[in-house]
């Protein structure tokens, strides 16, 4: 978008002394440098935000807003001041700088106020202003703020980086009808008509970006706990899911902050609890201090919820309060290590959801939820390090990914591991006291670790953390007679320089009537002999990493393969379907027909929820995106009679109904359309399997694409009583349409950044749009969403840019599609590095398939 310029101020910044790099260019730039923001950082402090914003009941009339900033300047500012306003400057409406009112002065998103209007010492900045819709998520009757990481520059100006804490106090005046909450404690409600006014008191220190509040016709739970209040707005309908969930919601969060308080030695550290769960929400969830926001559908399950859906919520909250701790009470200076709080939240939400009396039950939770995701980055072309430079904020979405979620957990799992639990635990205690309230860098903690542990942290730090990509193992063995002689096992890295990966993992040996022995391998070599391994007796098979602990690659000895589902331990079957699908990607021992025909022979054996899912994606993925269309054609009848067979001899529910789910995925023969839509139509499930609204919606999308029938749309949108479920069908359906031009027209809207406001509908929209069903001709589409891509990353939460093209490429294996994306990526070589890093991991599939499917 173009600017409008009122005044253009330019200014030399003065010099400063900073970690942040130098800004070559005179003047302010767009977004928030490192250099503007090292500047701020070493001009300001005691920043406090007064805010009051008027909020009309309908979603496109203005919100007219006012804000105090007060702040102390160590000395006065040597040019100007700037705050960030990343919208129309023309909202702007009135400025006064110490009681004085002073020009509007704008240039490239940012409100300039020139130093002879500010003074050493303490400075007040009044505001008048329209308030920017950027980040307010606006919906009809209710709306949230989501500010992270840079995007509260979008609604009001104000100092828009995460190492300038302040105090927010907050005043917002909205429909009587409505609820509304916010990070302080509600303090006041002031009646007037058909309005309401209600008053916040001042927050703890805060970043802007987890300053937050939410609004509208939202019902509220609460329950009373240690002297305090536990507040929940939400909007669900269903009368059975609220019923179900309140209290486990309302149990779970209180088990979880007397965990980390425990954990960390330091009592919750906000003023209030609060919660909100949001429809369609963008995220999985939010940690804004007292006003933590939630995916609905996530908390909100029926009483028949299946295990893998009850671990997703006590994970979704687990995370997010941990996140009180790393991140809202210790912030990282620069987003640069948004990873820091993101890998604590995940790792120590792994630690608060084990149930002490079963471990193996969180180790398979650890294993299946975050080596596939990891590996499924991390083998790409587009591999980033844990740890990327950024030069500017405006780029901070393009940092979030797998590998700060999936990939860092298990690096931290290793370094816990490498320095024992205790010196562990006794470094990361020490680090949030000193840094309580304050801001640190991933430097800053290394360095404290460090202190409790012989270990060299910088050498291991610089392969796991500052580096991509994953190890490749392989292994030799030799026998005389019925004895190992001699076993050496090798890593070297998948690509780029030569590096080890210091880790421990395991090696099992499987012999007959069930035996299985194990070493532990914790002095990983580029080469190393295992010796412990000589002299003992030739086994059936050999596992690599059986309880998934390593990170990498893991060779595989294909005497497993026909053995695969007689190992006894589940997490070693977990492991074995992981590493056999890594090496499939990399054409080593299975093809994609083989690899499906193995999977899908032991869904039957297979009782285990976690691994059920697992096997059930791999097989969905290799059947889509990694079998030519011919053979897959010529599979599908088996494959659905397979499929079936398992889930009628599966006796748990939640296996039948995570394996009809499979059924839903892939059934393409005409008999197995006749049959599902028979389901569908009489709302007659399987024997044991059971079906909601929700499940039937699914099976509807699934129908349309087979059958092209619009009737079973407008009768599945006519069974949706809940609203917002309501607006999401009607969202998605046009991407389903038989009609080509229908389907082009919702392609094309797409570019209008209004329709694009649900983010998690429009990904799932896009999602059906591009179904291998779909597809030659949805290939249309394709450029034009790799064009779109830089305004997505503008416009878009952080998660958008890659749900956008994970959801477009996903499903492709043609050599056209891939073509494409070379050309695209020749015609633009200067594309910003994060975004053609996004490119290449979410076209990974797209760019193997082209050698592997078959």
């Amino acid at each position: 978008m173009k600017w409008k310029l009122i005044y253009v101020a330019i200014i030399l910044f003065p010099a400063v002394l900073s970690c942040h790099k130098k800004e070559k260019s005179a003047g302010v730039s767009q977004g928030v440098s490192d250099t503007l923001a090292a500047y701020r950082k070493s001009t300001l402090k005691n920043i406090r935000y007064h805010l009051q914003f008027n909020i009309p009941e309908e979603k496109d009339k203005d919100i007219v807003a006012g804000e105090t900033v007060s702040f102390t300047c160590d000395k006065k500012p040597q040019n100007f001041l700037a705050f960030d306003f990343k919208e129309d400057p023309g909202k702007i409406k009135k400025i006064w700088s110490n009681n004085q009112e002073i020009p509007i002065v704008f240039d490239k998103e940012h409100l300039i106020i020139d130093k002879a209007f500010l003074q050493r010492g303490a400075n007040t900045i009044r505001i008048d202003f329209i308030a920017g819709n950027g980040a307010l998520n606006r919906r009809g009757n209710y709306l949230y703020t989501l500010f992270v990481p840079d995007r509260a520059r979008t609604v009001f100006p104000c100092f828009d980086q995460p190492d300038l804490k302040a105090v927010f106090t907050l005043s917002i005046t909205i429909p009587q009808s409505w609820a509304g909450i916010a990070n302080g404690k509600l303090t006041g409600v002031l009646l007037n008509g058909n309005r309401k006014t209600l008053d916040f008191a001042p927050t703890d220190q805060l970043p802007t970006y987890l300053f937050s509040f939410a609004a509208g016709k939202f019902n509220r739970a609460t329950e009373q706990w240690k002297g305090s209040e536990i507040e929940l707005l939400y909007r669900e309908t269903d009368s059975e899911k609220v019923a179900t969930s309140l209290q486990p919601i309302f149990e779970q969060y209180k088990k979880y902050v007397t965990f980390y308080e425990q954990w960390t030695g330091i009592p919750f550290p906000f003023q209030k609890h609060g919660m909100v769960a949001i429809p369609d929400f963008q995220f999985g969830g939010m940690e804004h201090p007292g006003a933590i926001l939630l995916q609905s559908a996530t908390l909100f399950l029926t009483k028949d919820a299946t295990d893998g859906q009850l671990n997703n919520r006590a994970q979704l909250l687990a995370h997010e309060v941990a996140h009180m701790w790393f991140g809202d009470l210790v912030t990282m200076n620069w987003f640069s290590d948004v990873w820091m709080k993101e890998v604590f939240a995940n790792f120590m939400a792994d630690k608060a959801t084990i149930a002490p009396d079963n471990a193996q039950g969180f180790a398979l939770k650890f294993l299946t939820d975050h080596l596939p995701y990891a590996y499924a980055t991390d083998r790409t072309p587009g591999a980033n390090p844990i740890r990327q430079p950024l030069d500017n904020l405006e780029n901070a979405g393009t940092l979030y990914g797998n590998i700060i979620y999936h990939k860092a957990p298990v690096m931290m799992r290793q370094l816990e591991k490498l320095m024992g639990e205790d010196p562990f635990k006794t470094g990361v205690r020490e680090y949030l006291r000193q840094y309580a309230y304050n801001n640190a860098s991933w430097p800053d903690l290394i360095n404290l670790l460090a202190k409790h542990t012989p270990v060299n942290l910088q050498a291991w730090n610089k392969v796991w953390v500052n580096e991509p990509g994953r190890p490749v193992f392989d292994y030799t063995i030799r026998y005389e007679k019925t004895q190992i002689a001699a076993f050496t096992i090798a890593q070297k890295p998948e690509s780029g320089n030569d590096r080890v990966w210091q880790q421990s993992f395991d090696i099992s040996f499987y012999y007959d009537n069930g035996l299985v022995k194990t070493i532990n391998v914790n002095d990983s070599l580029a080469l190393q002999s295992i010796d412990r391994a000589f002299e003992r007796k030739r086994p059936r098979f050999i596992q690599f990493n059986a309880s998934g602990l390593g990170y990498g690659v893991w060779p595989v000895d294909t005497a497993m393969c026909p053995r695969l589902f007689t190992i006894r331990n589940y997490i070693n079957r977990a492991s074995a379907y992981i590493t056999l699908y890594e090496n499939m990607l990399n054409s080593r021992y299975k093809n994609p027909e083989e690899l499906l025909q193995l999977f899908t022979s032991g869904l039957s054996s297979e009782t285990v929820e976690l691994n059920i899912r697992l096997l059930t994606g791999y097989i969905s993925t290799i059947y889509w995106e990694f079998l030519l269309p011919a053979t897959r054609q010529s599979l599908a009848a088996k494959l659905e009679g397979q499929v079936w067979t398992a889930m009628n001899q599966q006796k748990n529910p939640n296996n039948k109904k995570m394996l009809f789910g499979c059924y839903q995925n892939l059934f393409e023969t005409a008999g197995a359309v006749k049959k599902m839509y028979t389901i569908w139509n009489t709302q007659q499930p399987p024997p044991n399997v059971v079906l909601k609204e929700d499940d039937y919606t699914n099976l509807a999308f699934a129908l349309v694409l087979r059958s092209n029938d619009p009737s079973v749309l407008q009768q599945q949108l006519s069974r949706i009583k809940d609203p917002d479920r309501r607006k999401r069908f009607e969202l998605i359906m046009p991407a389903l349409s038989a009609d080509t031009a229908v389907r082009k027209a919702f392609f094309e809207g797409l570019s209008k950044r209004a329709n694009r406001s649900n983010e998690s509908a429009v990904s799932v929209a896009l999602s059906y749009l591009h179904h291998p069903l779909r597809q030659p001709s949805a290939e249309l589409y394709l450029e034009q969403t790799l064009e779109l891509l830089p305004e997505i990353q503008q416009t878009g939460d952080i998660f958008f840019p890659g749900n956008w093209l994970q959801a477009s490429f996903g499903y492709y294996q043609s050599k056209t599609a891939y073509a494409i994306v070379e050309q695209f990526l020749q015609k633009h070589p200067r594309l910003q590095d994060h975004l053609k890093a996004k490119i290449l991991q979410s076209t990974d599939n797209l760019r193997r398939a082209r050698t592997i499917a078959r």
